[in-house]
């Protein structure tokens, strides 16, 4: 199964493309695409880690793979750790292996203080 996810990170402007494809519903391999030097590095970094198997990201047992990577690149970058690229990637890869059906996710952000 293929999976297609775009981004728009935000305040940033940054937009970025992932595409995620299975097999055998297990292993994924990854393509991203962002204009973004640390999403790139990231991608480049996640390519050495592919394919992903999808079961062992979602083991409470096991750290993430992909999210171990993000942690690691974003630290050292001094990076935003809120980035929400990362989150995608794993949506991407649960959606390729038929680990999670495809829908929308949204963030809000409203101006102002709640009170």
């Amino acid at each position: 199964m293929d999976a297609k996810i775009k981004v728009d990170a935000g305040i940033c402007g940054f937009k970025t493309i992932i595409t995620a494809s299975s097999e055998d519903n297990m292993h994924v391999s990854l393509k991203i695409v962002s204009p973004c030097e640390t999403i790139k590095e990231l991608a480049a970094c996640y390519k050495e880690k592919t394919p992903v198997n999808a079961y062992q990201e979602l083991s409470p047992q096991n750290e993430s793979v992909i999210l171990e990577v993000s942690r690691s690149v974003l630290i050292k970058k001094g990076c935003c750790e809120a980035c929400v690229v990362p989150a995608a990637v794993c949506k991407a890869i649960h959606i390729a292996a038929g680990l999670a059906l495809p829908k929308d996710v949204m963030l809000g952000i409203e101006d102002g203080m709640v009170t």
